[in-house]
């Protein structure tokens, strides 16, 4: 029977890290790209509505996370750990190369959103079932002395997935300029998934079982129903319920707002330029993640508790602050323009199989004080506008770099519930029920309480919009994740000890 010292803890840590991470990485292109992918698969009479219907089938992806946890959970628990992931591994890089080649609203009408819809259930199943079985992977090859440590490895995978797919999105997007990107240039980061997945099943193919499990099943011990006894007893049934409210909700709500709804306020609310945003959140991301593997290697030393409910309590006391310099830091408003700068510029294109007909592409330029830029692109056909116009701002060098700071402190709260949870979650349930019992609270905190984020609080905003006040609270959208991360600190606080160690 392989054990740690054959397989090396390192070898586990990456053979599962890597797969988790493409996984992620499929899962997050799409909400990375929701701003273009509404102009692809919705009808744009209502742009607004279009976006709001991307982030909800974004969102959809999510709230399917628990039934592939209780689905991929039990298989998990009864046939092991290797094979479970290996399935979900397959089916996530399958369905995110099938996104990659459905084609638009334009050419197929409503038939465009419904494929896309099902490929993000196929996702959110899939995803439901790997991350439970590599975080219990991993745990069983560790020490419980540096469970913390090791899983921590596991937990940078979500932000390193979104990292990776910003950095192809970015690197594809300059490659072949803006325009091409969105007219066709955002398919390849989805084709690329497949590539990635394939490296992965292969690496992933020479992993051994978990020793305890295996050990477990020889022995004639594992479950034979994990559903009954992760849901049907009351003791276990307790211990989720409390990984859920006590643990789990707030640290979704903390982690898509740190990430996911500050990349959406700055790109929509804050309107800043695409490719900027791109650049501000990978960077962010890149100094943030390190942070992941420290807190994971100090719950080890005093406890998974107050580190996670510290990072939630921090949440909720920032977030206004913070968004509100946010928003001001790219606020026009309060910025002076320097109108003997302002530059319009036309650029006239043929048509290849209609030479007499032009489009021009029309560039205003608007250059203010303190060096923020903001271009405006729109296009014509015989004097009728062609397409929507993208307008964005571009942040001076100060202001991009306190963008990148305010961003890296959400991070940093991130890391701070999400660093600690793997190892917390391994430790509230015993072997023989393990996958199933923690992969449900994990994604239901996750895929409905924090996948919903973005959608929750950009609706937020839009119903602030009034007549007196036609631009709305750009800061409406926080208070449903303050709500989530107070009432979770509160039970957590309460009802959660500092250290479990079931075997």
């Amino acid at each position: 029977m392989p054990n740690t010292k054959q397989t090396g803890i390192w070898t586990v840590i990456t053979s599962s890290s890597v797969g988790t991470l493409i996984e992620w990485y499929d899962f997050y292109i799409f909400g990375s790209l929701a701003t273009i992918l509404s102009v692809q698969f919705f009808p744009q009479d209502n742009p607004t509505i279009a976006f709001l219907n991307t982030l909800l089938t974004f969102a959809a992806g999510f709230i399917v996370r628990p039934f592939g946890a209780l689905v991929f959970g039990r298989l998990g628990d009864i046939v092991g750990r290797k094979y479970t992931f290996l399935v979900t591994l397959v089916l996530m890089g399958g369905s995110t190369f099938v996104i990659g080649l459905i084609p638009s609203f334009a050419s197929i009408g409503y038939a465009a959103p419904i494929l896309v819809l099902v490929m993000r259930l196929v996702q959110g199943l899939a995803l439901g079932g790997e991350y439970g079985g590599a975080a219990t992977y991993v745990a069983e090859h560790s020490p419980a002395n540096k469970r913390g440590f090791y899983t921590s490895w596991i937990q940078t995978t979500a932000t390193l997935g979104l990292f990776v797919s910003l950095v192809v999105i970015l690197l594809t997007r300059t490659t072949m300029g803006e325009q091409a990107f969105r007219d066709w240039g955002w398919r390849v980061p989805f084709l690329l998934s497949s590539v990635l997945v394939g490296v992965s099943i292969f690496i992933r193919m020479k992993m051994h079982e978990s020793p305890v499990f295996a050990k477990l099943k020889k022995e004639g011990k594992t479950s034979a129903n994990p559903l009954k006894e992760s849901f049907g007893r009351k003791e276990n049934l307790k211990m989720v319920l409390l990984a859920l409210f006590g643990a789990a909700m707030g640290q979704g709500v903390i982690w898509y707002t740190g990430q996911f709804y500050a990349m959406s306020f700055i790109q929509k609310t804050c309107n800043i330029d695409q490719v900027q945003v791109n650049y501000i959140i990978v960077l962010s991301l890149l100094l943030g993640t390190p942070f992941f593997v420290f807190f994971g290697w100090l719950s080890d030393k005093i406890g998974r508790k107050w580190i996670m409910l510290g990072g939630m309590l921090l949440g909720v006391l920032a977030y206004r602050p913070i968004y509100t310099e946010m928003y001001d830091i790219a606020d026009l408003g309060k910025k002076t323009e320097i109108t003997g700068m302002h530059k319009i510029e036309r650029e006239i294109t043929a048509f290849d199989d209609e030479p007499s007909k032009q489009l021009v592409t029309i560039t205003s330029t608007h250059t203010y004080s303190d060096s923020t830029i903001v271009k405006e692109v729109t296009q014509e056909i015989e004097g009728k506008p062609y397409g929507s116009s993208v307008k964005g701002t571009v942040l001076s060098t100060s202001a991009f770099w306190k963008m990148v700071l305010l961003i890296f402190v959400q991070v940093l709260f991130v890391t701070m519930v999400y660093g600690p949870i793997a190892a917390f979650l391994v430790e509230l349930f015993p072997t023989r029920i393990r996958y199933t019992s923690m992969s449900l609270p994990y994604h239901v905190g996750n895929g409905i309480f924090g996948g919903l984020t973005p959608a929750i609080a950009t609706r937020f905003f839009e119903d602030s919009k009034t007549a007196a006040n036609p631009s709305g609270d750009p800061l409406a959208g926080l208070t449903y994740v303050i709500i989530v991360a107070a009432v979770c600190f509160v039970i957590g606080a309460i009802y959660l000890k500092n250290h479990y160690d079931s075997e």
